[in-house]
């Protein structure tokens, strides 16, 4: 079983190996769903873990159809990558309709390699899983993140279990969203598949002793300036367990 661990710092990167993860998905902005990090971030990532890491292209959150600039701003992200040395990279681009932007994926795959490429869940957006799922194939992505079109990949499992049927080998299908210890074993019974996609998220304690009582979570979520998003390498460890023993 292959786990591939999503991280936004490089905190979590570092305790996604301690863990035992295999790969790890390196985004920003985790309330946004994932956006592309920065150059020193995937730099100190890339040159402090001995994992894969997969850059998430996103130039921003909200939907999957892109301006011509932010299609600029993901060839110039994936250049960056490439030159940073790292192992793959992850985006999805889709058409108004709701198919996937095959002309521009394949621009973005083309450019990416030898780089690997998966496509994340904006696969979950389109119209036709499996339309999207020979699209996918034919503009040549390598692996489809999934939680079978639902919120989770526990609600989406029998969708991801067809979606493995039908690939029958030609592209690697992940589920992703809401894998846990209490539902892992579901998904991995249900899909066989056999790689698996989850944070293994924990929270830590800032170390700031002097907190201005004036402002919360500057103006959002309340405290969330004083609380640390990081990996719980025990979760990775035990859910790996979980994942095995199906």
């Amino acid at each position: 079983m292959l786990l591939e661990i999503v991280v936004y710092n490089i905190e979590s990167a570092l305790r996604a190996q301690e863990g035992g993860a295999d790969r790890i998905e390196l985004c920003d902005n985790n309330g946004e769903g994932g956006t592309t990090p920065s150059y020193g971030t995937i730099e100190s990532v890339r040159q402090h873990t001995n994992l894969d890491v997969f850059v998430m292209i996103r130039p921003r959150g909200g939907d999957f159809c892109y301006s011509s600039y932010e299609f600029h701003c993901m060839k110039r992200d994936i250049d960056q990558c490439q030159r940073l040395s790292v192992d793959g990279v992850v985006f999805g681009i889709l058409n108004p309709d709701g198919t996937l932007d095959k002309k521009r994926c394949r621009e973005l795959i083309d450019r990416a390699r030898p780089l690997k490429v998966t496509c994340h869940r904006a696969f979950d957006m389109t119209r036709d899983p499996f339309e999207a799922l020979e699209d996918c194939i034919e503009v040549g992505f390598d692996r489809i993140l999934t939680a079978g079109q639902q919120a989770t990949a526990a609600k989406g499992a029998d969708l991801v279990a067809q979606l493995i049927q039908k690939a029958n080998g030609r592209i690697a299908i992940m589920p992703g969203s809401g894998v846990n210890e209490n539902t892992v074993q579901e998904i991995v019974r249900k899909t066989g598949a056999k790689e698996i996609h989850f944070s293994a998220t924990s929270f830590r304690d800032s170390v700031m002793q002097y907190r201005n009582p004036a402002i919360a979570g500057m103006g959002s979520e309340e405290g969330s300036e004083f609380k640390y998003r990081t990996v719980d390498p025990d979760r990775v460890k035990n859910i790996k367990l979980l994942a095995e023993s199906v």
